[in-house]
């Protein structure tokens, strides 16, 4: 079966190492696309560029707000206009208050999930706003949606990202840029891996690329999936404080069960 060309000429995608960025990178340049992929690892980028010669990589930090506008114009010199930017870079830190609570974990994740997001957009949307063409998007989370047990750093980085993402799509009103930002649900991807809880509704990471670009090329605003994840986390979003708390109420002693047992786990080996 021939695949579908891609929509994009030249497309950058920042957090393109591993998980959803890689596997988007991956389709969009076996569709056509030439890709240029960014992440802190040298390494993993290297060896997404040798299975794919339509992927270029440029190493960058995205908290480096300096290295994010040259290499964004370095990006731009090689490939040509970006047609479209993916800022997925991200990080997660999970934090339970009760078992002490650290600013340091806060400021790190917002970092790097809402001020490198921040960066990327000051390094492509002037060009885009004078040649009034191309497309951003922010790859944020579902856990943007509320606050979210074991969360406290995570949730409000993403609705910082998420926020974001509402506001520039309001001061574009009326031109050809389009933003758009995808919240997925849990995805497998190493970001997922060292979570010790149950993860509902849970896909693999090449599903959630498929769906990505799916939405983008319809130029959707909010890309969420998967379907039951989105109807879940809107309507617990939606819910008066009373009945939020007491909704999540099961989800807190379920994680909370599960991190004992894995604390338990671990004294047992050590012990051995």
């Amino acid at each position: 079966m021939t695949q579908k060309r891609s929509k994009w000429n030249n497309v950058w995608i920042t957090g393109a190492s591993t998980g959803i960025g890689r596997d988007v990178a991956l389709q969009l340049a076996r569709a056509g696309a030439k890709v240029a992929a960014s992440a802190r690892s040298t390494d993993k980028l290297a060896e997404l560029a040798a299975l794919e010669p339509n992927i270029k990589i440029y190493p960058l930090d995205v908290t480096d707000h300096a290295a994010v506008l040259e290499t964004g114009q370095r990006i731009k010199q090689d490939l040509g206009v970006l047609d479209l930017v993916i800022l997925n870079a991200g990080i997660y830190k999970s934090q339970r208050a009760d078992l002490g609570f650290s600013a340091k974990d806060c400021a790190q994740t917002m970092a790097v999930n809402h001020n490198g997001v921040a960066n990327g957009v000051e390094a492509v949307l002037s060009d885009m706003v004078a040649r009034d063409g191309g497309h951003v998007a922010i790859v944020a989370s579902v856990a943007g949606f509320c606050g979210l047990p074991r969360a406290s750093s995570y949730s409000p980085s993403k609705a910082a990202a998420i926020s974001l993402g509402e506001t520039l799509a309001l001061d574009l009103t009326g031109s050809n840029v389009k933003i758009s930002v995808i919240n997925p649900g849990f995805v497998d991807t190493p970001l997922t891996a060292g979570n010790d809880f149950p993860m509902p509704f849970i896909i693999p990471s090449d599903e959630a690329a498929t769906a990505i670009i799916s939405g983008l090329e319809t130029e959707k605003f909010d890309i969420t999936f998967p379907w039951k994840m989105r109807w879940l986390m809107k309507s617990i979003a939606a819910m008066p404080y009373w009945m939020y708390f007491l909704t999540l109420r099961p989800l807190i002693a379920q994680q909370r069960a599960a991190y004992e047992a894995a604390q338990a786990e671990k004294q047992g080996s050590s012990s051995e």
